[in-house]
């Protein structure tokens, strides 16, 4: 799946984008949060967009969807908000990433990191990688981005029934 012109995107990238428009709103925003925030950004990129947003993968953990390096990259901070000032001339994204990332923004970014762990608990991506698994179990699975792609695309077509 290719991406927008050469250039492809981090998932770095998508959380710093999170971490100003939520600096620009005076949201604070914690690792949790903006794991979750990452994850339906790549979701909806699938669904919307017929690619993936950024390469690395998403995992099943305790807590919800994650990806790796960026949980490292914000652990310091624990269960705190992320103070991180982002300016935006050192953003990365622009044209359908940019108006994917508001998109997510505007339906998940007022939405606390507790319910969106048990939004994510409650859909099938995340249900499936973690199969088998006793809830407070780590785990390194994949969330697979057909999985993803298959259940936010159902999701968007009961939503286009129902209005």
């Amino acid at each position: 799946m290719a991406l927008h012109s050469s250039r492809t995107l981090k998932a770095q990238d998508v959380g710093r984008y999170f971490l100003y428009l939520a600096s620009q709103e005076k949201e604070p925003i914690t690792n949790k949060k903006l794991q979750k925030l990452v994850y339906y950004a790549q979701a909806w990129s699938l669904v919307l967009n017929n690619k993936k947003l950024f390469s690395e993968p998403i995992e099943a953990w305790v807590h919800g969807p994650a990806v790796r390096s960026l949980y490292v990259q914000y652990k310091k901070f624990g269960f705190e908000p992320i103070q991180e000032e982002i300016k935006p001339d050192t953003l990365n994204i622009s044209g359908k990433s940019k108006e994917l990332l508001d998109t997510v923004w505007n339906a998940y970014g007022k939405l606390d990191a507790g319910y969106l762990e048990i939004l994510t608990h409650s859909e099938e991506p995340w249900r499936e990688a973690r199969k088998g698994l006793q809830h407070y179990e780590n785990s390194e699975n994949e969330i697979s981005l057909e999985s993803m792609k298959n259940y936010y695309s159902e999701k968007l077509e009961e939503t286009k029934k129902h209005k």
